[in-house]
């Protein structure tokens, strides 16, 4: 549920980002098609995404009574992700292969899209960083470099395009 804190990995937020907006995508989408085939019902896939972003408000309220920045306070933007997954299942006649296939692509391709809205509403990571200092990583923890240029250095696309393939895989599960 607290997948999106990119003001913990100031130096990293890009990489963290397209595992995050993958992590998103397939927590809302196992859920939301479980959601959906249980019940039957298009618009429970939005329900569910308005469950989990209530969770998350809940989460995050926890941290800014730490001290913690309000800015830190971002919403997560699953409900417009939800809203195709529940589309797809009304337009194709609670098709289920179909929801499969063309929700879990949808909701992959443009979870990702939704979420950067998180990472340009968060206050600069780099003043936060000097405001919010935090212990230096152990070597063990310390990431390796990441090769500059590879994906043409785009994480939208790069979480898009893994979200695809792996919605509609996890969409299966649900």
């Amino acid at each position: 549920i607290n997948a999106g804190d990119y003001i913990f990995y100031t130096d990293w937020a890009w990489t963290s980002y397209t595992v995050f907006s993958i992590s998103q995508t397939l927590m809302l989408i196992v859920g939301a098609t479980y959601y959906l085939t249980f019940t039957g019902v298009p618009g429970t896939a939005t329900y569910y995404a308005l469950i989990m972003t209530v969770y998350t408000w809940i989460a995050k309220a926890a941290w800014f009574s730490l001290g913690y920045p309000y800015d830190f306070i971002v919403t997560p933007v699953w409900l417009p992700s939800a809203m195709l997954l529940d589309l797809v299942y009304w337009a194709t006649k609670k098709n289920k292969h179909s929801l499969i296939l063309f929700g879990g692509v949808l909701v992959g391709m443009s979870l990702p899209l939704f979420n950067m809205v998180n990472l340009i509403t968060v206050a600069d990571p780099l003043e936060t960083a000097f405001k919010y200092p935090r212990p230096t990583l152990p070597p063990y923890m310390t990431p390796i470099e990441p090769q500059v240029g590879k994906f043409y250095n785009s994480p939208v696309a790069l979480g898009a395009g893994a979200g695809a393939v792996l919605g509609c895989t996890f969409a299966a599960l649900g």
